[in-house]
């Protein structure tokens, strides 16, 4: 593996920024968390955080009950429920609401406000299962959607991430014609879900139009007039009756290919989202799929029989969603759609009656792919928002429906699981509330209904598909941007290992060996594999090495070089060959496209040490060692290039407060460094007028905030890649939890939000 340059020299050459590195600087203050500070958020789960159960011993789903209002209801008891399967009633053995509202004021509330609007975002909080409030995917249907559509619906999500998305959302803009990286995109980085939204736009390769509905341009009426000479005369109307007929034969075999193509991209838009509720499946708790999307047909337009394609695929999709507790939205941003004639529509030569079929045509037409929606939606439990022009307010009406649920289970009879689907259904005593829930399941238990994956290949892949860090052996993935002169823009990633649940198996003279299988797949702007690698290491330690090895982990790094700018998403799996337990992580990273002559940071580099017991150059020089090994080290941390690792001397460096892990204590001195692309230069002394700034974050909220220092570039020999390096003292009353720097770099030179760049990386404070 390739040895980053740039990292390596970054503590030991870059320029300090003015008034910011000192000896021993005053302890950024210990903010308590305010009192109107919203608590974590609390749930009745479940033990295992399940919600839809398929087993022998219970059969358990969920279910939301409103009023003639659409207000939730959330006092019921199990008495003012009635449970059927397959239309017998069934005596309710579990029973629990859910509540996923939050007890304080609202999370943005307490966020700190930007001064104006180019001042940057703060960093996101990194959410750990137990913190997510909701799971959405937004998925966009741009197989399918009208370049109207797809107009409103990227207005929509750019409304949503400003006013409605809140700090413990877990949120995926995904688009079904986009490639299977882009199904993965779970994440609570606004910066990253803009980009998404960037890449929503018209797909010229799909099935959608202009408009809801193309424009008419048949001149029907007027093929009688062409006639040729004398062919009315010889043959009487039947001249007339024959042309008509070849014009409805044609009409009607063109009719049935378009609706071939329709169901073949109807089918896609279903696989694409089966596959993101497959991925959703690994979350804990109730989960949703907001579907943007024209619709589709469920039944062919002679009325005599139904798309068996688009049925089999949209009955495999809802039998998946409801077990994996997923609730499907969906919502139609064709808005109220006017079936008319509309200027647009050339309507010479038609006659009344050919433009009163068109209408109704157009009519049947909503109606039909609106069936659609309806009928995906209410088969999860979820519902359809259509005939309304304001798209938020149905995103409002899916985000109140995920206030909380109940869950309603029975002990299911032995002719359940005959692998029949049973229709399930709930009766409210109480008059005047309405309940929704999923309509039925398949008779096959949920362990017979998961695949079980017994390959090598098959448990690496369903780890490092796993929106969230998979399986028993911690992993953790930090990737930072860069580029250097000679090697380009690239992305350096640094992967660590927890060692204590691998399976060392005792050798010879002391020696302990492993055997790692390493995948890593990195997706590129739009969704495509643009890097994939998979090795196997074998591991061998003994004596102190072994010790150290066990204590701090492993450390892995490589490159991935970058064509263009735009948002990248490395994902990394491991699986122990012994014990074929598995773990994954991923990251995304924004590379920014330095060609456009816009202010950039890199990564930053952190590195922790004790000042009491280490001192700061040696611990410099270990910890940049530690981020960036060369490719023939047999240092065991870095793991190496891949083969046989061996080694009996362990490293100096405490690595665990550097760049791979970043978990630091009270009272330790904290390094960070990055460097500064495309300042722009004054015209009468050619030098660049730049400041910086230091904010941190402990779980989403503000704890310090330092001066704005002007950066001193004296000793700078590259003006176009600024280095710099900074320090700052972790204070003895910081509390312990999950940390946020954040580094805000401003070029006085230029004007807009174009002045101002900012980078940010997560770090923890341990007692």
């Amino acid at each position: 593996m390739r040895t980053l340059l740039a990292c390596a020299l970054a503590l030991s050459f870059l320029t300090p920024v003015a008034g910011q590195q000192q000896p021993s600087p005053p302890a950024p203050p210990s903010v308590p968390p305010p009192s109107s500070a919203v608590p974590p958020v609390q749930r009745n789960a479940t033990d295992d955080d399940e919600v839809v159960r398929i087993t022998t011993n219970l059969v358990q789903l969920d279910a939301v009950v409103v009023d003639q209002d659409g207000k939730q209801i959330t006092d019921l008891t199990a008495a003012d429920f009635e449970i059927f399967e397959d239309g017998k009633p069934q005596p309710i053995t579990n029973f629990n609401y859910v509540s996923n509202e939050v007890t304080g004021p609202a999370n943005d509330a307490v966020r700190p406000t930007p001064v104006d609007k180019n001042a940057p975002l703060p960093p996101p909080v990194r959410l750990r299962p137990e913190q997510i409030r909701r799971t959405m995917a937004l998925v966009v249907d741009d197989l399918g959607l009208s370049f109207e559509s797809a107009y409103f619906t990227r207005n929509a999500l750019k409304k949503f991430v400003d006013e409605q998305m809140q700090p413990n959302d877990l949120v995926a803009i995904i688009r079904t014609g986009a490639g299977v990286g882009a199904l993965q995109q779970f994440t609570s980085d606004k910066r990253m879900l803009y980009a998404a939204i960037e890449r929503v736009k018209f797909n010229l390769s799909g099935r959608g139009g202009i408009g809801a509905f193309a424009p008419l341009t048949g001149n029907a009426a007027l093929s009688d007039a062409f006639l040729r000479p004398g062919e009315d005369d010889e043959r009487g109307n039947n001249g007339r009756d024959n042309r008509r007929e070849r014009e409805e034969s044609d009409r009607d075999a063109s009719a049935e290919l378009d609706q071939f193509r329709e169901e073949i991209f109807s089918v896609g838009t279903l696989g694409a989202v089966n596959y993101v509720v497959r991925g959703m499946r690994e979350l804990p708790g109730r989960k949703s799929v907001v579907l943007f999307s024209d619709g589709f047909v469920l039944f062919n337009r002679d009325g005599q029989g139904d798309s068996s394609r688009v049925r089999h695929a949209l009955r495999n999709l809802t039998d998946l969603a409801n077990r994996a507790s997923v609730v499907i939205y969906s919502l139609d941003p064709r808005g109220l759609v006017y079936t008319g004639l509309t200027a647009a529509d050339d309507t010479s030569g038609f006659t009344p009656e050919q433009l009163s079929q068109r209408i109704n045509e157009r009519s049947d037409r909503l109606f039909e792919t609106q069936s659609g929606l309806r009928y995906l939606a209410e088969e999860t439990g979820g519902f359809a928002v259509t005939n309304s022009n304001d798209l938020n307010k149905g995103v409002r009406r899916v985000l109140e429906d995920q206030k909380g649920y109940y869950l309603i289970g029975y002990r299911p009879a032995g002719e359940t699981f005959d692998r029949r689907y049973h229709k399930f259904a709930i009766k409210i005593k109480r008059p005047g509330l309405k309940v929704r829930t999923r309509t039925g399941f398949y008779g096959v238990t949920d362990e017979n209904a998961r695949p079980v994956r017994r390959t090598r290949d098959e448990q690496l892949l369903a780890a490092i598909t796993s929106p969230f860090s998979a399986g028993t052996i911690p992993v953790r993935l930090t990737s930072l941007f860069a580029s250097d002169v000679k090697i380009g823009t690239y992305m350096h990633s640094l992967m660590h290992v927890d060692a204590r649940n691998l399976k060392f198996t005792e050798e010879p003279d002391g020696w302990h060996k492993a055997m790692l299988d390493v995948l890593g797949i990195a997706y590129g702007v739009n969704g495509q594999i643009v890097e994939q690698n998979g090795v196997t290491h074998t591991l061998q330690f003994r004596g102190q090495t072994f010790d150290y090895v066990l204590r701090n982990g492993l450390v892995f790094s490589f490159n991935l070089p970058i064509k263009k700018g735009g948002a990248y998403q490395l994902r990394v799996a491991v699986r122990d060959a012994a014990s074929e337990q598995v773990g994954s992580a991923s990251q995304f990273v924004e590379a920014p496209d330095l060609k456009k002559d816009r202010l950039a940071l890199s990564g930053l580099v952190v590195n922790g040490f004790d000042p009491r017991t280490t001192t700061a150059a040696t611990t410099k020089t270990a910890n940049a060692k530690a981020a960036a090994p060369s490719a023939d080290s047999d240092t065991p941390p870095t793991g190496g290039a891949p083969g046989t690792t061996t080694a009996d001397v362990p490293p100096p460096s405490e690595q665990l407060a550097g760049p791979a892990v970043r978990r630091l204590r009270r009272f330790m001195y904290l390094d960070f460094a990055y460097l500064i692309y495309n300042a722009k230069l004054d015209k009468a002394t050619r030098q660049p007028q730049l400041t910086a700034q230091t904010r941190l974050f402990r779980e989403g909220q503000p704890v310090f905030s330092g001066n704005v220092n002007p950066i001193d570039i004296q000793q700078q020999t590259d003006l176009k890649r600024i280095g710099v390096s900074s320090r700052i003292q972790l204070g003895t009353n910081l509390l312990p939890g999950e940390y946020v720097l954040q580094v805000i770099v401003t070029d006085q030179l230029r004007e807009g939000k174009r002045r101002t760049a900012t980078q940010w990386i997560d770090f923890e404070i341990v007692k």
